[in-house]
């Protein structure tokens, strides 16, 4: 049976103006799709755009250039009334629960904020039982709803936080590094709460996180960015199992591992050389500066997008056929 695509990502930037007429490449032209019921992991070291990327799916932020397809419909081809059924559908879950929480507003206040923008409920009677069933839902409880943020843990306030984006009954949730300012005796609680709801209330995820074991965890399939570019694309067991680029390879193998007679004897893969600016990113692929597989085409060309396994998604010269061909005809003739 076939997935049903829910969002369609097509060839999506996002540019910053930057000093003398120039532009920070936070997403420079990248694809995917979600399907309906999954959760999607997006990967990669702090400054990758990833976030940007879920920002701008959301649309706190324009996009440059490319296309958000919604249920296959443009998002900024919608009407006004159409755009407002469709915010309601899509919601998100911030990273730092300190800082998104309203100080000054009580929980109740919070989570009915968007209830009453959306104008939900006739009554303030069937408004509050519905803020009642969603704290019970997060693994709250109703006597919560009277406090205020600061009387609350960080875990607490994560699921505060959730509760809020479950306020409207969406059906996709971007969820921007919600366990990276957390404990990490409470991450694995949120994590499994999120796996629970989405049996439950039948929600898809964007899964944004840097954290590639926990991501595992959660996600049915994972993108792996970089420098505002995907690099790579597969389902979670298939890339831990075989990660084809070379930034992938690097970052798993950063991941401790329990066993101690296992982890003594892998090798890690040390990066060498700071991440470029995103003002002025390499030529060819972004990521041949840090690569320790890098060939002259690497500068020349940028590397195509393409289906190096069945459903494993690469963009890196290795496994273009041709150029390797070349590479090793060089290799004989000199």
């Amino acid at each position: 049976m076939e997935k049903e695509r829910l969002l369609m990502i097509q060839n999506l930037q996002k540019y910053f103006p930057a000093d003398k007429n120039q532009v920070v490449k936070a997403v420079d032209g990248i694809s995917f799709d979600i399907y309906k019921g999954e959760t999607f992991g997006l990967v990669g070291e702090s400054g990758c755009g990833k976030s940007t990327t879920g920002r701008t799916i959301m649309r706190l932020y324009n996009r440059t250039d490319g296309k958000v397809l919604y249920e296959g419909r443009d998002m900024d081809e919608l009407s006004e009334k159409e755009r407002t059924k469709y915010q309601r559908k899509i919601q998100m879950i911030f990273q730092d629960p300190y800082a998104s929480l309203n100080p000054r507003s009580t929980v109740r206040d919070i989570i009915a904020e968007p209830m009453e923008v959306h104008r939900l409920y006739p009554n303030k009677k069937k408004q509050n039982e519905r803020i009642y069933e969603l704290l019970e839902l997060v693994g709250l409880n109703r006597e919560h709803a009277n406090r205020y943020p600061h009387e609350f843990s960080g875990g607490q306030r994560q699921r505060i936080g959730i509760a809020r984006a479950l306020a409207l009954e969406p059906e996709f949730i971007i969820a921007d590094e919600p366990i990276s300012a957390l404990d990490v005796s409470v991450q694995a609680q949120v994590v499994n709460l999120l796996k629970k709801l989405q049996v439950e209330q039948g929600l898809t995820y964007l899964f944004i996180a840097h954290d590639l074991s926990m991501v595992k965890h959660i996600s049915d399939r994972i993108g792996v960015m970089y420098l505002g570019n995907m690099m790579e694309l597969t389902t979670s067991d298939e890339l831990y199992k075989n990660p084809l680029h070379p930034y992938t390879q690097a970052l798993l193998s950063a991941i401790p591992i329990p066993d101690p007679d296992v982890e003594d004897k892998r090798q890690r893969i040390i990066l060498k050389g700071e991440i470029p600016s995103p003002i002025n990113p390499p030529s060819g692929c972004t990521f041949r500066t840090r690569c320790p597989h890098a060939m002259d085409v690497c500068a020349a060309k940028k590397p195509v997008w393409q289906e190096a396994e069945s459903g494993h998604f690469v963009a890196c010269h290795l496994y273009n056929q041709e150029i390797m061909d070349k590479q090793k005809q060089e290799v004989t003739t000199s």
